[in-house]
C-alpha cells in the first residue's frame, strides 16, 4: 500500500511508535516524515500534506491521549489516511469521510475475542492497492492481491484466507447484539463518556493523581491513563517510584478488586484503567476509593 508518496508518520504512544519503525525498519521507505508527540500531548499536524499518505493511531490506548477532530486530514486529498483506531471504533463518533483505511479490534470496545480484528478500505484505498506494486515480500496471510496483481475482492465478499474460529465470529455476533440493545453506537458512546466523567470527577477531588492527557477534549474515554501529582512521590528515585507503583498494583490485585491496571511498560509510570463500553460506571465508582487506599497504604503507610 505504503510506497506510491511520500509518508507522514504521526506517533504519540508506543503503538504508533510500532508503525513509525514498521515504516523506517522494515518498509525502508525513503520520503517519510514523523510527527512525534511526548506522553500525554499530541502531535502538531499542521505540516501533514494533502499530497502525501498520512498514518496515525486514533486513540492513544497507552498514552489515553485521542485525537478530537480530523481536522488535519483534508477533503481534498490526493494521499491515504491510514488510521489504526483499536480502541477508538465503537467508542468515538469519528469522521469517516477522512479516513481511507482503518484497523480495529474486536477485543477492545466491543469485548470480543482477542487476536482478531477488522480492516475497512475507502473506494480510494481499493484503487490504491489495485495499481501498487509492493517492493517487499508480503506473507500468503497478509496478502490481499490475486496472482494478477488486482486486489482480492472476494475476501470482501465472505471468502477468507484462513478459517477463522466459528465460536469467535459467534462471540463478536453476540457482542454485536449486546452494543444494539444498549443503543448503538450513540449507547457506547455514552457509557464510556459515563466512566470517563466517573474518574474526571475523582481526579478533581484528589491531592495525589491526576490524568496523563494535558488537555481535556483529548482524554480518551477508553484507556484512562493516570499519573501521580504527589511532590513527595515524585521526588523519590524512579525504582523507588516504580516499587511503589507495584505494592498499589499488587494490593489491587490481591484484594481482588483490579487487574492489570499499571500503565504500560514503555510509558510513564502510573495507572491504566480500562474504560470501554463493556465496563460498568458503577464499577469504576466502586474502584475509585480503592486507589486512594492503595496509594496511601503503599506510599504512606497509612489509610
Amino acid at each position: 500500500m505504503l510506497g506510491e508518496r511520500g509518508v507522514d508518520v504521526l506517533f504519540h504512544d508506543a503503538f504508533g511508535q510500532a508503525w513509525a519503525k514498521d515504516v523506517i525498519n522494515n518498509l525502508r521507505l525513503d520520503d517519510v516524515k514523523m510527527f512525534k508527540a511526548e506522553y500525554g500531548d499530541l502531535p502538531e499536524t499542521s505540516g501533514v500534506s494533502k499530497d502525501r499518505d498520512v498514518i496515525f493511531v486514533y486513540n492513544g490506548t497507552t498514552s489515553g491521549v485521542k485525537f478530537d477532530n480530523l481536522d488535519f486530514i483534508s477533503n481534498e486529498r490526493e494521499g491515504l489516511s491510514i488510521c489504526d483506531a483499536t480502541s477508538a471504533v465503537f467508542a468515538y463518533d469519528m469522521d469517516w469521510k477522512k479516513l481511507d483505511i482503518v484497523t480495529f479490534s474486536w477485543q477492545k470496545v466491543l469485548g470480543g475475542e482477542a487476536a482478531h480484528g477488522v480492516m475497512i478500505l475507502s473506494p480510494r484505498a481499493v484503487k490504491r492497492l489495485d495499481r501498487s506494486i509492493p517492493n517487499w515480500p508480503v506473507p500468503k496471510l497478509f496478502n490481499l492481491k490475486n496472482a494478477d496483481g488486482s486486489l482480492n475482492r472476494k475476501i470482501f465478499e465472505g471468502d477468507t484466507i484462513n478459517t477463522p474460529s466459528m465460536l469467535c465470529i459467534e462471540d463478536l455476533i453476540l457482542a454485536l447484539n449486546w452494543a444494539k440493545s444498549v443503543g448503538g453506537l450513540d449507547g457506547l458512546m455514552k457509557r464510556t463518556e459515563s466512566n470517563l466523567q466517573a474518574v474526571t470527577d475523582w481526579i478533581n477531588t484528589s491531592s495525589w493523581c491526576r490524568f496523563l492527557a494535558k488537555i481535556e477534549k483529548n482524554r480518551s474515554s477508553t484507556s484512562i491513563c493516570l499519573e501521580v501529582k504527589d511532590e513527595e512521590f515524585n521526588a523519590l528515585p524512579l525504582e523507588e517510584q516504580k516499587a511503589k507503583i507495584n505494592e498499589m498494583v499488587s494490593l489491587l490485585e490481591k484484594e481482588k478488586v483490579a487487574y492489570d491496571i499499571k500503565s504500560y511498560k514503555d510509558a510513564p509510570l502510573g495507572l491504566r484503567i480500562w474504560g470501554g463500553a463493556t465496563v460498568e460506571t458503577s464499577d469504576i465508582k466502586a474502584l475509585l476509593p480503592w486507589l486512594d487506599y492503595a496509594f496511601y497504604q503503599a506510599f504512606k503507610g497509612k489509610v
